[in-house]
């Protein structure tokens, strides 16, 4: 994993996450998954060679930035007020671009590839979505990392 493998190195990291809940055909399991997948922070000097240090570990892609070349730095702020949030034990909506009314697509499950209407969030990353079939509309259950906004 990326941020071990920074850790080891001796760069400060800071990976935000989240626990869900996951569905096998037996049994339902609680994981834990990044807030923000594919991102992890690090507190380093601007400097080209910290850069490099950073982005030769095996599964770094790039820094984020705006114009190639210049990693833009998050504040310390921001990432001091998620820090405070992830420590805090509140749960945190990790979906907030899918609102009640949002147009959906299921990516997953028996429901794969149906569209509907995001009617509802429930506890525990569920989601109530309406698919209209036969000219009804049909409620159904669908975990939130199975659903994306429809194009």
């Amino acid at each position: 994993m990326v941020s071990g493998e920074l850790h080891r190195k001796g760069i400060d990291t800071f990976l935000p996450s989240v626990t869900k809940v996951r569905q096998w055909k037996d049994r339902k399991k609680r994981v834990e998954f990044p807030l923000f997948p594919g991102y992890v922070f690090v507190s380093i000097v601007p400097d080209p060679e910290e850069f490099v240090r950073v982005v030769t570990i095996r599964g770094s892609v790039r820094l984020l930035s705006l114009e190639p070349g210049h990693p833009t730095p998050i504040a310390g702020e921001e990432i001091h007020a998620l820090k405070i949030i992830m420590k805090s034990g509140e749960e945190i909506d990790v979906y907030p671009g899918l609102k009640q009314g949002t147009r959906v697509r299921v990516r997953n499950g028996v429901f794969q590839g149906a569209e509907g209407v995001l009617t509802k969030k429930e506890d525990n990353h569920m989601l109530l979505i309406s698919i209209d079939i036969l000219g009804r509309s049909v409620g159904v259950k669908i975990l939130a990392d199975d659903v994306e906004a429809a194009q």
